[in-house]
């Protein structure tokens, strides 16, 4: 079978021009994957992702082949399978066709040496990156486009972030080595990667930990943006650990002005309309330092943001040595899957979206906050787990949900007896009790929750 035209990487004019790469160890990784799919999941844990691989159509063929692997329980996995995938996707005539896939596993020289050829592409990756920071500290040296303290320090910056995604040269799987750290644990009556929340009631049920996926719904201006927000500050201000909030729903100004609204007891609307009263910036130059040196809490307003932007933010702050300790994803339903397709369906383009975010969690170990949003069947009534909108998939990926709900009369109408409160019902917690209600203080005009117990 004659393999079809290689082609170059980007921005290569001819091979003596072209970065690091090993050609052959990029086919047997893809060859070995198409052939076993055993070996996908160490390949995976080996690489950084797609762009490990420097030629384009191996970078498709790689994204396609884990996407199908992450989409179902039992995954099939083989030439055909992939070639109906790019086929469908519109991609199958970029990769070469259905006869480079055979091509791929005819070039294989051995399945089990599959992650020895994933971490010789790895390294040919760093190397690029290497190559790509160093040009650009030269390019900006060349320039003198910042001082030479601010060019090194970008250079350390890319140098760092060229080294992200590497996977761990010891990683302990093993009972034997893991029982020491559990004693301690145990010894010292706490998960010390755990987070707690900002409401003393809440954190009497559940407990933020890593890999989990925790899912807070609400309906419309129902306050889950509120509870995103308020829990992402108390980890990023008052814990002092990185935070990162991807919002699909506000931009930026919006974001700081209810983050200010919150951490200054100012009205909201008055920030919003830049009305702000000379009692309003006392208050506002008083949370300034706290503010203004807040740079591990990091807002992210791109718009379209995806499962793989929201991966890469991570990975930047990673570089920087920030690496997040939970992230807010506001909200589900507005996120845009990486691949959509025409007269796609849209409760399984957020099942998809639902399940990345749990693997998210569970690829950086820290909790996923994922915001979504109720069906409108919801409205004047205490709701269930089902009422998400455009999924039922998001049960069975959570490993915590709370729903919130401003307490109504058995008519529906709003409870005069408990203006001002907003309950969050514990609807699933997989590692305590389920149906707790716990009442919190909704003070939306200055964007905040706060318990009914004392802090």
């Amino acid at each position: 079978m004659t393999e079809p035209a290689w082609e170059p990487g980007p921005d290569t004019d001819s091979l003596q021009d072209t970065p690091p790469h090993n050609h052959d160890a990029e086919m047997a990784v893809l060859g070995a994957m198409l052939l076993d799919r055993r070996v996908i999941e160490p390949v995976d844990a080996a690489l950084a992702g797609a762009a490990d691989f420097w030629t384009l159509r191996h970078q498709t063929i790689y994204r396609t082949i884990t996407d199908l692997y992450s989409a179902t329980r039992d995954p099939k996995i083989d030439p055909i399978t992939v070639a109906a995938d790019l086929l469908a996707s519109g991609e199958l005539a970029k990769i070469g066709g259905a006869a480079y896939l055979h091509h791929l596993v005819n070039a294989v020289p051995s399945t089990a040496n599959a992650t020895y050829y994933a971490e010789i592409v790895r390294e040919h990756a760093q190397l690029r990156a290497v190559l790509e920071a160093t040009r650009r500290a030269t390019q900006r040296a060349l320039t003198a486009a910042s001082s030479a303290a601010e060019i090194l320090d970008a250079a350390m910056a890319d140098l760092q972030a060229a080294a992200a995604g590497v996977a761990p040269a010891d990683v302990r799987l093993s009972v034997g080595e893991r029982w020491l750290d559990f004693m301690l644990e145990l010894e010292a009556g706490a998960d010390p990667r755990a987070l707690d929340t900002p409401w003393m009631d809440l954190n009497e049920v559940i407990e933020l930990k890593p890999g989990q996926l925790v899912t807070v719904g609400a309906a419309t201006g129902g306050g889950k943006s509120l509870f995103g927000m308020n829990l992402a500050a108390h980890v990023a201000l008052t814990r002092g650990r990185p935070a990162l909030v991807a919002s699909m729903e506000m931009g930026g100004s919006e974001l700081m002005a209810r983050l200010t609204a919150a951490e200054a007891g100012v009205v909201l609307d008055r920030l919003i309309r830049r009305q702000v009263s000379d009692d309003d910036w006392a208050k506002v130059f008083k949370a300034g330092p706290r503010l203004q040196h807040a740079e591990n809490f990091i807002l992210d307003d791109s718009p379209n943001l995806t499962l793989g932007k929201i991966r890469a933010r991570m990975r930047w702050m990673a570089s920087r040595g920030t690496a997040p300790a939970i992230v807010v994803a506001d909200y589900l339903q507005l996120m845009t899957p990486e691949k959509s397709k025409p007269n796609a369906n849209r409760a399984n383009e957020v099942a998809e979206l639902s399940r990345g975010l749990k693997l998210l969690a569970m690829e950086f170990e820290i909790p996923v906050v994922a915001l979504a949003q109720f069906n409108r069947g919801a409205a004047g009534r205490q709701p269930v787990v089902t009422d998400f909108k455009d999924s039922s998939a998001i049960e069975q990926d959570s490993n915590v949900i709370l729903l919130m709900h401003k307490p109504t009369n058995d008519d529906g109408t709003p409870d005069d007896e408990r203006a001002g409160e907003i309950d969050v019902i514990v609807a699933k917690n997989r590692n305590g009790a389920n149906g707790r209600i716990v009442p919190l203080i909704f003070q939306g005009h200055y964007a905040r929750l706060r318990s009914m117990g004392r802090m």
